[in-house]
């Protein structure tokens, strides 16, 4: 015959686990320690099992309440999850959220994973464009959330962290010691003036080998070392590689990622979303101290 664990009894038990006491527990649970120690004793007696240490002047746990704890954490967000998607009626509705295509990875997908999970009633629309082009649906209202990169943002920009541009190529690359130096860009980029100021300030001619519309096409053309690309440290692909300093390129200048969130219409869905991308960039910003 089946048997049924008691997912309050555990949801108690890897809180005290977690906690390392009844009484720190008792307040995160919202219950009295008289009942989290009752329940845990009815834990015990019914899987049969000494769960908890008690010899020590600190809880600890036996072997057989270390193996438990692995298996019910698993459980309970199991559970917490199942019930966030059947029955969470708090936040429901659908966002537009705009991102620079130049940094959409390594860390916008992991925010609407998250976003996803922990929210899974909320749309979330991502749109790709340019600086310029989503501060322009912002301010028209078009757009809910918007990330940015600036050299200085606006009076309403929340600064997410700062990355330096760089001039990027081919492994062993040519076409970054070349002489007029050849630069792919997408014709609405950004950078591509930053660039070509830099340039022409440093003394060294240069054409534009690449333009287009299309950000795979500036991939492919850097890759295959046909021309170099400058670009923010850290969203470049894989496959291109920082141009030493002894190709004799000029310093560039660091950028803000700023994020604006306009709270009129969505401002709860809005500012949890908000709250998803500072962790991310949090903890880019943890990283790079």
């Amino acid at each position: 015959m089946a048997r049924n664990l008691d997912l309050n009894a555990l949801r108690s038990f890897v809180t005290v686990a977690e906690s390392g006491g009844v009484t720190v527990a008792a307040g995160r649970l919202h219950l009295t320690q008289s009942a989290v120690s009752m329940q845990l004793k009815r834990l015990e007696d019914s899987l049969g099992l000494n769960l908890m240490d008690r010899s020590a002047r600190t809880i600890g746990l036996t072997p057989h309440g270390e193996q438990l704890l692995s298996y019910g954490r698993r459980l309970l967000a199991l559970n917490d999850e199942v019930w966030s998607r059947l029955t969470d009626q708090a936040f429901e509705g659908e966002i537009m959220f705009g991102v620079p295509h130049d940094i959409v990875y390594p860390h916008v997908p992991n925010v609407l994973k998250q976003f996803a999970a922990d929210y899974p009633r909320v749309k979330v629309q991502l749109y790709s464009s340019f600086t310029s082009r989503l501060k322009d649906m912002y301010r028209d209202g078009k757009i809910d959330l918007i990330l940015t990169t600036e050299i200085r943002g606006g009076p309403d920009a929340e600064r997410l962290a700062e990355a330096r541009m760089a001039w990027f190529g081919a492994e062993d690359s040519q076409a970054a010691r070349a002489r007029p130096l050849r630069m792919a860009y997408e014709s609405e980029c950004l950078f591509r003036g930053i660039a070509q100021r830099a340039l022409d300030a440093a003394g060294i001619p240069w054409e534009v080998g690449v333009e287009t519309r299309s950000s795979r096409t500036v991939e492919a053309s850097v890759s295959a070392d046909l021309a170099v690309n400058a670009c923010l440290k850290g969203t470049e692909p894989p496959y291109w590689k920082e141009v030493p300093k002894s190709a004799g390129l000029p310093e560039l200048p660091a950028f803000e990622i700023n994020m604006y969130a306009d709270r009129s219409a969505n401002g709860p869905l809005v500012e949890k979303l908000a709250d998803v991308v500072r962790r991310a960039y949090g903890k880019l910003e943890e990283g790079a101290r």
